[in-house]
């Protein structure tokens, strides 16, 4: 697997969110006890059936330290649908709870290592990825769910425990690379 690998920094970023404000991986480590960074984008059907449970986790853990972010790395001519208009619009039509930002030279996605949409990388407070895959065993059906990786992954974390599993296949689209 290409990208940053289970227990090695994540590449530092500094991006522009659909809030106006510039959004940077340091700040959030120093206020965050674990930050998972989403890999998503406006149109990607999986997406759409994860935007719930993604904003029930940012409630469910904002009070302990836990901040999602949410990247669109997509090239915007291969998907118009990305755009940084149509982001904002995104956020606003679903009421996010989480930043929403935007890679547009796909450096952090490469970086990361990011292949699908949507990919997960669960962060310690130092910056280290101790989990990176899927949100959890059932796209299609939250009620359906036998395996919340995520949010097991962020239990874990948060209570010193060894994470397991540290990664899982993420299913989803393909990022659209220039």
């Amino acid at each position: 697997m290409k990208g940053t690998a289970i227990n090695s920094y994540a590449p530092d970023f500094e991006l522009p969110g659909v809030d106006s404000e510039v959004h940077h991986l340091a700040r959030y480590l120093e206020r965050s006890r674990a930050v998972a960074v989403i890999f998503m984008s406006n149109q990607c059907s999986f997406v759409h059936l994860y935007i719930d449970r993604l904003k029930q986790l940012q409630q469910e853990y904002a009070d302990v330290g836990v901040t999602l972010v949410g990247i669109n790395a997509n090239d915007t001519t291969q998907s118009p649908e990305d755009s940084f208009e149509k982001m904002k619009e995104f956020a606003q039509g679903n009421n996010l709870n989480f930043p929403y930002i935007r890679d547009v030279t796909q450096d952090v996605a490469n970086c990361f290592g990011a292949r699908v949409i949507p990919e997960v990388f669960l962060l310690d407070q130092q910056g280290i990825v101790r989990y990176r895959g899927q949100i959890d065993d059932n796209p299609n059906s939250a009620e359906s769910v036998s395996k919340p990786y995520l949010k097991q992954a962020i239990a874990q974390l948060l209570k010193g425990e060894v994470i397991e599993p540290t990664t899982t296949e993420a299913m989803g689209d393909s990022i659209q690379w220039r």
